[in-house]
């Protein structure tokens, strides 16, 4: 029997400072434009629209942002969801300095957050037909102060989160390697392991990964190996009766367009640093209605 995830787990990002962070970095307060060209007061309504097909993330904290901002934000779309051009996603209500102050920012945490969400239900697609099933998993090649919205997001498109950061999980790297022997590494991080939890060990040959296993690893990351190399190694594991109960994810350099190659290599988990790193935006944009507009006088 294959080794098994954990659980989902949806990362909850600290959307009031995330807002927080956004608007001081815009300096949404001091929209000089905004003040010479509208009334000090007018009342206004806007909406936020998509403007191409992708899978919606970045819902959550765009309300965030909106309501730090003193506006009152209706989400049409939940994250997670499809979107098509021309849908709107979200509604905004209040003065329209403060929906101009807050524009930039909604739209840039929507546009990072579906991109990557839209990546990643690109990926997963690209296993359909695996052997057996392959999960798509990010990485933490993510933007500081981001991580949490990003991996969000991956699960937004139908990935797994990984590890959020070096305090979550065991992985003995080959730089690790270098300084202690492999045998040596790891039979002292499983010491340090909490009970039920997994080392995970990176290796690139057949040879590294039959040393892991027979020395205790309960998972092996599979680093920069080509299909045919990382079916090899997964052969010799199942070869010598090291496959069973045992988690096998593949890494390093496949994108949303190349993870259907995998598919037959009969790992458990791909992890694309793609997803986070590389992911092309989302594009939505805003507009006010008519109706506010209409109320201005030269």
């Amino acid at each position: 029997m294959r080794g098994r995830s954990r659980p989902l787990r949806r990362p909850r990002p600290a959307y009031a400072t995330l807002a927080r962070t956004a608007l001081a970095e815009d300096r949404a307060s001091r929209d000089r434009t905004t003040r010479a060209v509208l009334p000090r007061r007018l009342r206004a309504q806007a909406h936020v629209m998509a403007q191409a097909p992708g899978v919606l993330s970045g819902g959550e904290a765009a309300r965030a942002i909106a309501r730090a901002a003193g506006l009152t934000a209706h989400i049409r779309v939940l994250d997670g969801s499809a979107v098509r051009p021309g849908q709107v996603v979200m509604t905004l209500d209040g003065d329209a300095h403060r929906i101009f102050a807050a524009e930039r920012s909604i739209l840039n945490v929507l546009m990072h957050a579906s991109g990557i969400a839209t990546a990643t239900a690109r990926a997963v697609r690209g296993t359909w037909g695996s052997r057996g099933r392959l999960e798509v998993w990010a990485t933490r090649k993510t933007l500081p102060g981001l991580r949490d919205l990003e991996k969000a997001a991956v699960v937004d498109g139908g990935g797994f989160p990984h590890r959020r950061d070096l305090s979550d999980g065991l992985l003995v790297k080959s730089n690790h390697l270098a300084i202690v022997p492999l045998e040596v590494a790891i039979a002292r991080v499983r010491r340090r392991a909490r009970r039920g939890e997994r080392v995970e060990v990176e290796v690139r040959t057949p040879e590294e990964a039959l040393r892991a296993a027979r020395a205790g690893a309960g998972a092996l990351l599979i680093d920069n190996a080509s299909p045919t190399r990382a079916r090899a190694i997964v052969r010799a594991l199942e070869g010598a009766g090291l496959r069973s109960g045992r988690w096998v994810e593949l890494s390093g350099g496949i994108t949303p367009e190349t993870v259907g190659r995998y598919r037959q290599v009969g790992a458990d988990a791909v992890s694309l640093g793609a997803l986070t790193h590389s992911a092309a935006a989302l594009p939505f944009h805003l507009r006010l209605e008519p109706v506010a507009l209409s109320r201005l006088r030269p």
